[in-house]
């Protein structure tokens, strides 16, 4: 037990600092994974990875972006060859000012994609020499948005779904705190390591102070992820779980902090995720329904949206080994 109990204590700091972990309600981490913390004092772009946010944006956003620069250059160019006088493009036909640009429009959009059907042509030194940076800049462009795209393509990214509450639940005679995760994504996990950090608020000698508990798991890595893993810390007398109930983990600010490493199968890269739940997101006296479904041809198998059900469980009896 002792043992036990000076492995909880190993962590001393997750890195977050004594006056950011000492606050008394304050999130250290949000559900989706990230830092609920907020850092000031950059420079306007020194501090901007143009290179990670293109990797990091949604592919809509994505999208959206690459169209919208690809309009932008093509108008400016349309403009650079109206510029050049009404005969710098040679085959063009319009009389109008419209026209004109839309001709001119539509051979920026030829000579920037280098497809050229050539029923225009650059005419004079002028259009030329815009028309010779027009192509520069598009092999340039493109070649970045393909590598910008593949990127994106070869980034091992989990989709895993946690339980949207954790449980304490019965366990083996005793109690369990219990979560529920599930791969949402086609592709394959293997080797998946769980870690759970259990983060209080503590008054010594009239100081609070926030300690932070690593939780001993009855399985800490499964080798294949096929289905769903309900991760579970018994309750035990070493447990620094152990006597206390919803009330008690409300008074202290309680927070458990979850990081789940694993393969992803199918770029053979680690991937990584994490999220939290904070004490009132645990319910108590509760337990997670039994999801496992069977086909038709006898397959067993289970549906990822219920992950989140859970059922009430009798309370123990008062005089019995209740949570407080």
């Amino acid at each position: 037990m002792a043992d036990a109990h000076e492995s909880m204590e190993a962590v001393r700091d997750l890195g977050f600092g004594s006056r950011v972990a000492n606050e008394p309600w304050v999130r250290l981490l949000d559900r989706d994974g990230s830092y609920n913390l907020v850092r000031k004092g950059f420079s306007r772009f020194g501090s901007v990875s143009a290179y990670g946010l293109l990797h990091r944006m949604d592919w809509w956003q994505f999208y959206l972006l690459v169209a919208g620069a690809y309009l932008v250059v093509n108008l400016l160019f349309a403009g650079a060859y109206l510029a050049c006088g009404p005969g710098a493009l040679q085959g063009a036909a319009a009389a109008s000012l419209g026209g004109r640009f839309l001709e001119a429009f539509f051979f920026s959009v030829q000579t920037l994609t280098t497809v050229g059907y050539g029923a225009l042509a650059p005419a004079g030194v002028a259009a030329n020499v815009v028309a010779s940076g027009e192509a520069l800049l598009g092999l340039g462009g493109f070649a970045v948005v393909a590598a910008l795209f593949f990127a994106r393509l070869a980034r091992p990214q989990a989709r895993i779904g946690f339980s949207e509450r954790a449980v304490m639940a019965p366990y083996e005679g005793a109690d369990a705190f219990e979560f529920r995760l599930v791969n949402t994504s086609r592709d394959e996990l293997l080797e998946v390591e769980v870690e759970v950090v259990y983060t209080f608020l503590e008054e010594k000698e009239g100081h609070v102070a926030r300690r932070f508990r690593r939780l001993t798991l009855e399985r800490e890595r499964i080798v294949f992820f096929p289905l769903h893993w309900t991760v579970v810390h018994p309750i035990g007398a070493a447990s620094p779980l152990h006597g206390k109930g919803h009330t008690d983990l409300i008074g202290e600010a309680a927070e458990f902090l979850v990081q789940v490493r694993a393969i992803d199968e199918a770029h053979a890269a680690p991937v990584l995720v994490r999220t939290s739940y904070r004490a009132d997101e645990v319910a108590c006296d509760a337990r997670f329904t039994d999801i496992y479904e069977r086909t038709a041809q006898g397959v067993v198998g289970i549906d990822v949206r219920r992950i989140h059900e859970i059922e009430r469980v009798q309370p123990p009896e008062v005089g019995g080994e209740g949570k407080g």
